[in-house]
């Protein structure tokens, strides 16, 4: 599993201009709080100064960071340098939504020290688009990239999605190869997945929107993975490509292998020392226990040995690297599931990691159920 030596950040910026029908991440669509969120997750990153000292990584989620004025993203980068410490290298990450960007925008950002893009682009297809009720054109996308490109960034990844009503494996590939035209440093296909609470949950329970079989869901999954190497990307997690091993996602690896991180903002996860927090899901409650002077935790988990043991199956069963042989030794029975999963061919042992093959990864969510005690 990757190692890192320094924690990553993350800062949730909750605020769109309008709600996505499959997104469950926490955001409003009123702009009117962002004064008083920016306040709040100032005064959050002074509850963390002493815990948390130096950062190689940054991200800015949400929501949407784009929505920011220069003002506002200036002030919190520029107070988040001056609270903590961020290395030299480090990597900083804003998501962008496609038709937030303007000729301004990328040459501002790069001013502000961020060197990676995450764009939210999702299709090309602006059938695709309209079913997703996103905001942008697919030639809005594409002049997006243009515009990101001639600032500079030299990092520019793209999140698709796919598993769409109506949606072929030919006409996902036809996105795949609009994609991989632009030739971005880093790609993150996502399966559409329609979550408890969202619009589409209810949509889906008067059966008006089909989710894929199991069949297809592989089939999707497998296509993806093969075009995209053969393209020259690296499937480094179950969802994410690089073209290259500099284009990792550095921020993200960092999940993925519990190395420690510090999250922002409401509804933000945090973990440290085995032990995992999580801030209110309620901007309100967030400013408010912050206002008084408290941290604005909602709840908060010391994960035991066994936990442990399981998370790090799951999580590194998601990546390309996937677990280290030794974790099983001593461990009844696990010698005999591994014997049945390499057969299978979901697992190879390669110098002492149990690694997950591509059809590993289309189950990678289950197999920590196949060690547990």
């Amino acid at each position: 599993m990757t190692e890192f030596t320094y924690p990553g950040l993350y800062v949730h910026v909750p605020f769109c201009k309008t709600k996505c029908p499959y997104c469950d991440f926490y955001s409003l669509t009123s702009l009117s709080s962002i004064p008083d969120w920016l306040e709040a997750v100032k005064q959050e990153m002074i509850l963390y100064r002493d815990r948390f000292s130096r950062f190689d990584s940054l991200y800015f989620g949400g929501g949407t960071p784009s929505l920011l004025s220069e003002h506002e993203f200036g002030s919190l980068a520029n107070l988040l340098h001056r609270t903590f410490t961020v290395s030299r290298d480090a990597e900083f990450t804003v998501e962008v939504n496609p038709d937030d960007i303007d000729s301004d925008q990328p040459a501002v950002l790069r001013e502000l020290g961020v060197n990676r893009i995450s764009l939210g682009v999702q299709s090309f297809d602006d059938r695709d688009l309209r079913f997703l009720k996103r905001r942008h054109t697919a030639d809005q996308a594409i002049k997006a990239l243009d515009e990101l490109k001639a600032a500079g960034f030299a990092k520019v990844g793209l999140d698709l999605m796919y598993g769409l009503p109506g949606q072929t494996e030919s006409s996902w590939v036809k996105t795949l190869e609009q994609a991989v035209n632009f030739n971005p440093e880093h790609l993150s296909c996502y399966q559409l997945t329609i979550h408890e609470g969202t619009p589409f949950w209810e949509i889906q329970a008067r059966g008006e929107i089909e989710p894929l079989d199991e069949e297809k869901e592989s089939a999707f999954f497998i296509r993806t993975s093969a075009f995209l190497e053969e393209k020259g990307y690296i499937h480094y997690e179950v969802s994410n490509f690089a073209k290259g091993e500099e284009n990792l996602c550095r921020h993200n690896l960092k999940y993925w292998s519990r190395t420690p991180y510090l999250g922002l903002g409401p509804s933000a996860h945090s973990f440290q020392e085995g032990v995992r927090w999580w801030n209110h899901r309620d901007l309100e409650a967030y400013c408010r226990a912050l206002a008084e002077g408290k941290a604005p935790v909602a709840g908060s988990e010391t994960l035991t040995p066994e936990q442990v043991y399981l998370e790090t199956i799951l999580l590194g069963f998601r990546t390309r690297d996937g677990v280290d042989r030794e974790i099983f030794r001593g461990r009844p029975g696990t010698e005999e599931v591994l014997g049945h999963l390499r057969q299978a061919g979901i697992v190879r042992v390669v110098k002492g990691k149990v690694v997950p093959t591509v059809k590993g990864f289309l189950v990678a969510d289950s197999l920590p159920l196949l060690f547990a005690d």
